[in-house]
């Protein structure tokens, strides 16, 4: 994760859960918001991804949505599959729990991107077991405290990521 970031080499951050519709496009949203309030749009390119097929092309969740409008993050991302090519495009994967760590390292030949595949609960400061838990079968309650976690842990992300940005 060290390395100088430059307008010429922007830092490129995959988030990834399951589906790619509730909490991968959720933090891609509060990154980016937070990117750009930062006005540090041009040293970052962010994506996110599921490690599963189940909602290609779809938009984010509709509760991930209404939750994310509440707080003036917009969710324009559309789902996809990670596939292991991204693991060379990206210097820093982001998975929300455990199984999609284990899935994302099973991509990484020889594990020669282990080091850049990490949990996004390794930069909140309050990181429980170290997931971020799945909202999609919950209620509002849960898309809230999963857009808690994932803004803590965003602003974390970033505080770490701006002292590399070479200006």
């Amino acid at each position: 994760m060290k390395r100088t970031i430059t307008k010429e080499d922007p830092y490129k951050v995959c988030f990834v859960c399951l589906g790619n519709i509730c909490r991968s496009p959720t933090a891609e949203g509060i990154f980016q918001h937070l990117v750009n309030e930062r006005k540090l749009s041009s040293y970052f390119f962010i994506d996110s991804a599921g490690t599963s097929a189940y909602h290609i092309g779809e938009p984010a969740n509709s509760k991930s949505q209404w939750t994310a409008n509440r707080h003036g993050v917009k969710l324009h991302s559309k789902a996809r599959r990670f596939e292991a090519s991204d693991l060379d495009e990206f210097d820093l994967v982001l998975a929300m729990d455990h199984e999609n760590h284990r899935n994302l390292q099973r991509l990484s030949r020889n594990g020669q991107h282990s080091g850049k595949i990490k949990l996004m609960r390794e930069f909140d400061s309050r990181p429980e077991d170290g997931e971020v838990p799945d909202p999609y079968y919950g209620g509002m309650d849960g898309f809230q405290n999963v857009f808690d976690v994932l803004k803590r842990s965003c602003e974390n992300l970033l505080d770490e990521l701006e002292q590399l940005v070479e200006k």
